[in-house]
């Protein structure tokens, strides 16, 4: 009874805030009241934060988050908090993460909402992302949370990097086809990732823009420490297409693996009628688990 009268509730709700396309689904009865409340979260948040302005502060569950960009800021949410792409089940209460690409720091409030005593290192080199970042950790007065403004890469050094504030960067040597327009040149200090699996790693997230394989080739000998992997691949114009080299690596070091397409809201490049060209863009979530 009690169910049917929530049901009820967020049907009468789902009225006045979903999308035509969404009402038409809850009408038939084939919608559960679960997936009516993740759809109702997703539209209150939309309509919070797709026009908020950069460096707006935003209140999400208990965190307070300051954001360089609403529609980045809410496909995060989405994809993080409502639809958990980043969950993974530790074998402790404090696991060790490494966060390769840390942004404005949503996934390491999420691995924090799920894992309070979490111990991570966190890599950004965007100098125009990385004051989120630190803001937003220092905000939610989270510890046990390492901030490295550098890149990861193959080798140490510096390298050209380019980005445009918000959520789009590269490394100049994955810049064959050349940089947009309002895009920012900085220098960024380089690290290899390597020297950081010294020691057990519970979770190993990337999500570095095209970077992937160069990383995990360069690592590949000492990925044995590592547990679980969480990797955004980059299928972008002008990149090599090394997604069965990064398969072949996980593979060859004891992982089994699934591949997940986000989907056609994230990433509207998987969306039927399908195209592969070159100037084709697409994304792929890529989750390992070593069992060798």
């Amino acid at each position: 009874m009690v169910q049917k009268a929530i049901e009820l509730n967020l049907k009468t709700i789902g009225r006045k805030v979903l999308p035509s396309s969404a009402r038409r689904l809850l009408y038939s009865g084939r919608v559960s009241a679960g997936k009516l409340r993740e759809n109702l979260t997703l539209a209150g948040l939309l309509a919070r934060t797709w026009g908020k302005k950069p460096g707006s502060w935003v209140r999400y569950d208990k965190y307070r988050v300051r954001i360089n960009d609403g529609p980045n800021f809410y496909l995060l949410c989405k994809d993080l908090f409502v639809r958990k792409l980043y969950h993974f089940t530790a074998q402790a209460a404090d696991p060790r993460i490494l966060d390769c690409g840390g942004n404005i720091g949503m996934s390491i409030l999420y691995f924090k909402h799920v894992y309070p005593q979490s111990r991570i290192i966190a890599f950004e080199p965007d100098p125009a992302i990385f004051p989120y970042l630190k803001d937003n950790v220092g905000e939610n007065r989270l510890d046990n949370v390492t901030l490295m403004q550098a890149a990861v890469t193959k080798e140490e050094g510096t390298l050209a990097f380019y980005s445009d504030g918000l959520y789009g960067s590269c490394l100049a040597n994955h810049a064959s086809r050349g940089i947009p327009e309002g895009w920012t040149r900085y220098d960024v200090p380089c690290v290899r990732l390597s020297k950081y699996l010294d020691e057990p790693v519970d979770l190993l997230k990337m999500n570095i823009e095209g970077a992937e394989y160069d990383v995990i080739s360069e690592c590949a000998g000492r990925l044995r420490q590592v547990r679980e992997l969480i990797i955004e691949y980059h299928h972008l114009p002008g990149l090599p297409r090394t997604l069965h080299r990064i398969l072949s690596i996980l593979h060859e070091c004891g992982f089994e693996y699934l591949i997940n397409d986000f989907d056609s809201e994230t990433n509207p490049g998987v969306r039927a009628p399908f195209e592969l060209a070159p100037e084709s863009r697409y994304f792929l979530l890529i989750y390992a688990r070593r069992v060798a």
